[in-house]
This record gives structure tokens, C-alpha cells and sequence, in this order.
């Protein structure tokens, strides 16, 4: 046998109203099962939880920790309960490093005009699916190719790629870059969620690397002169770092932008989402 959920409801139910009858009524059974409701979970986990005067109905100490471990599990039962049927009602965008950038905020402010039925969160989450692969959202804003196979997705717009250096780095005085310039620097990436790789470079001509795995982590390295490092424009409005400037980079294609969902299972407000981000980037 195994515990149910509606037996972990029984006994908060009995404790929280104090007697048995007030349980039942609460819980809209009869006081008869209330009873057996409790028997049947002391049965299964072969102890008593509960004692019984004539004056009050009190947990034994065993019922204590089953108890406090009950009132967990069923949030968490209420909370999934939540999620899954809140389903169409709220969208979450996930992200990796810096959401849509300059269109973050008004993204968000006319989302709520748009649909003011389908409740927006944006959530962060340091993967190369931005979370989709996780669960943590619904559709993703990614800047790196996705799999085909398993999602669809489209371009919604394109950014500059820029250099970051530190402050008092020689570049941070130029007004941009070009790429064969990096040769003679050590270039700091973020291969889990970056858009950047080596491949920009002929082999030849391809800079030393080191590796980050984290926006704050990448930013700090790059602050303290050490290394340089290549993002999309949306990382520049996003994430002002003192010590960090960004100059654009002459001759380096741009960064595609795109909004990914699963194939299977699509949002039915996705198409929403993309219009109105394709709106933002074309405005």
C-alpha cells in the first residue's frame, strides 16, 4: 500500500479543525470516513499519528513529523495542481543571458495590452535551451541555433555583435573593432550559453581562449583586463558592468534572434509573443 494524497489531507484536516466532525464537515466526507481515512494511513505507515481524548484530538509524536512533511507535500501537490491547470493562462519566456535586451521592458508593457489574459514571466535560466529543455518555461529567446528536430522556432530579429574590454583597455578608447585585431588577445566564451565561438576566425588566426559559464563571471573576468570577450548589442543595454565598456565590432555578422517552442506541445500564445518581439526589433 502507499500513501495517498487524500489520506495526508485527512490529518491536516483533523488537526487544523481540532475534531473529527468539523473534519468531515471540512472536507465534505462523512465522519465514518474521515475515520477510516485515518486508519487506513496509520495502517499503511505502521504507526499511530494521531491521539484521541474526550476533550481533544492531538498528533503523537510521530504525527508531529508526518504531519509538518504533509503540509509540504501538499502544497507541492497544490502548487503542481497550479501549474498544470493554469496552462494558457501564463506564458513564460525563458532566457539565458540578457531576454530581448533593449526590447525587454516594452516587450513586457505591451504584453499586458495585448493580452491581458495571459499572465507573462520572464525566466532566467543559465542553459543553451534557456530553460525550454528544463521545463522552466514555455518558449525561449535563444541567440545560438537550436534543434531542429525536436523544436520549431523563428528569427524575430538580428543584433550587432560588440567587444567588451576593460575601462582602461587601449580599445576601450577606439570607436570599434575588427576581428583580425583579436589574434594577439585571449578571448573569454561562454560555451554552455554564448554566442560566440572560434569559428569566427580562420584557424590560422583564431584567438587563445579561456572559458566562462556564466554572464557575471564573464563580465568579471573581462573587467579585470585579462581577457576580452564578443556578445550580442542586447548584452550592452542589459547588463552595464562598471569597469566594462562595449565597442561595436566592424566586421562580424550579426547575431540572429530567435523564439524556440517544442514542437508537440506550442503555446497557444507563442504567435503573440513572436509578432510583437519581430514588431519590436523591426521598429
Amino acid at each position: 500500500m502507499h500513501v495517498e494524497l487524500r489520506q495526508l489531507r485527512c490529518l491536516v484536516a483533523i488537526v487544523d479543525e481540532g475534531t473529527f466532525t468539523d473534519a468531515a464537515i471540512e472536507l465534505g466526507i462523512s465522519q465514518a470516513a474521515v475515520s477510516r481515512t485515518l486508519s487506513s494511513l496509520e495502517t499503511t505507515l505502521g504507526v499511530r499519528l494521531l491521539r484521541r481524548t474526550s476533550r481533544e484530538v492531538v498528533p503523537t509524536a510521530v504525527g508531529m513529523q508526518v504531519l509538518a512533511r504533509a503540509r509540504r507535500l501538499l502544497a507541492e501537490a497544490d502548487e503542481l495542481e497550479r501549474e498544470a491547470t493554469s496552462g494558457h493562462t501564463r506564458l513564460r519566456i525563458g532566457y539565458a543571458w540578457s531576454a530581448m535586451g533593449r526590447h525587454t521592458v516594452n516587450f513586457q508593457r505591451r504584453w499586458t495590452a495585448l493580452r491581458p489574459d495571459v499572465e507573462l514571466h520572464l525566466v532566467r535560466t543559465n542553459s543553451a535551451t534557456a530553460g525550454l529543455a528544463e521545463g522552466a518555461c514555455d518558449i525561449a529567446v535563444v541567440r545560438t541555433p537550436p534543434d531542429q528536430r525536436r523544436v520549431d522556432g523563428v528569427i524575430v530579429g538580428l543584433e550587432r555583435r560588440f567587444c567588451a574590454v576593460a575601462s582602461d583597455d587601449p580599445w576601450a578608447r577606439r570607436r570599434s573593432i575588427r576581428l583580425e585585431e583579436f589574434s594577439e588577445r585571449t578571448l573569454i566564451i561562454d560555451r554552455r550559453t554564448g554566442t560566440t565561438t572560434t569559428e569566427l576566425w580562420p584557424p590560422e588566426n583564431r584567438p587563445a581562449v579561456e572559458y566562462t559559464h556564466d554572464v557575471d563571471d564573464w563580465l568579471t573576468v573581462i573587467a579585470t583586463g585579462r581577457c576580452v570577450g564578443i556578445t550580442a548589442e542586447s548584452t550592452v543595454t542589459q547588463y552595464p558592468r562598471p569597469g566594462v565598456v562595449f565597442r561595436p565590432l566592424r566586421d562580424a555578422a550579426p547575431i540572429a534572434v530567435r523564439l524556440i517552442w517544442w514542437r508537440d506541445d506550442p503555446h497557444p500564445a507563442s504567435q503573440d509573443a513572436v509578432a510583437l518581439l519581430t514588431d519590436l526589433y523591426r521598429a
